[in-house]
């Protein structure tokens, strides 16, 4: 692991091994080309990594404060997006 905490989608670039089903891989292959494949598997990831950073913050505050509606759940969802769009930045990664 690196000693500098970088947010989700900063610092450099770093090889990994994936594993995919060759049907995932063609279709995304398909989809944006063999050059951005790399940049759609990780912007695919951070997304998922700040959905799992909203619900975490979610179900904390649930737990905290009880339980909340729908509706109250999309609208924590559209300021978790404005706030950090305008920040920039997701916090790092726990």
């Amino acid at each position: 692991m690196s000693e500098t905490p970088y947010s989700i989608g900063e610092g450099p670039a770093t090889r990994v091994s994936l594993s995919l089903p060759e049907g995932t891989a063609e279709a995304i292959r398909q989809r944006v080309g063999k050059r951005e494949f790399s940049a759609f598997i990780a912007a695919a990831v951070e997304r998922e990594l700040r959905g799992q950073i909203l619900d975490e913050y979610l179900a904390d505050y649930e737990r905290r404060q009880g339980p909340i509606s729908e509706r109250e759940q999309v609208r924590a969802r559209q300021i978790f997006d404005e706030v950090f769009t305008e920040e920039g930045e997701w916090p790092a990664a726990s």
